[in-house]
């Protein structure tokens, strides 16, 4: 499966940064990797998903501002 290039770009960034040593900015590059994979990962689930009701996306909205339950 190809990745996106969004993926592709943070991928890059982390891999930049790990090889330069600059761990300041190798954190950063991780931290958005991660929102990038989960980004395309919550896109996925949702194209997936039937509906929801507005109940439910109020608590997933919650839960992704950090609001927990």
């Amino acid at each position: 499966m190809a990745i996106s290039a969004e993926m592709a770009r943070a991928r890059a960034r982390k891999a930049n940064a790990d090889l330069r040593g600059d761990s300041e900015a190798a954190a950063i590059a991780a931290r958005d990797l991660r929102a990038v994979k989960l980004e395309e990962y919550i896109e996925r689930v949702v194209a997936e998903a039937p509906p929801l009701t507005d109940e439910q996306r109020v608590r997933l909205a919650g839960l992704l501002s950090g609001g927990g339950r």
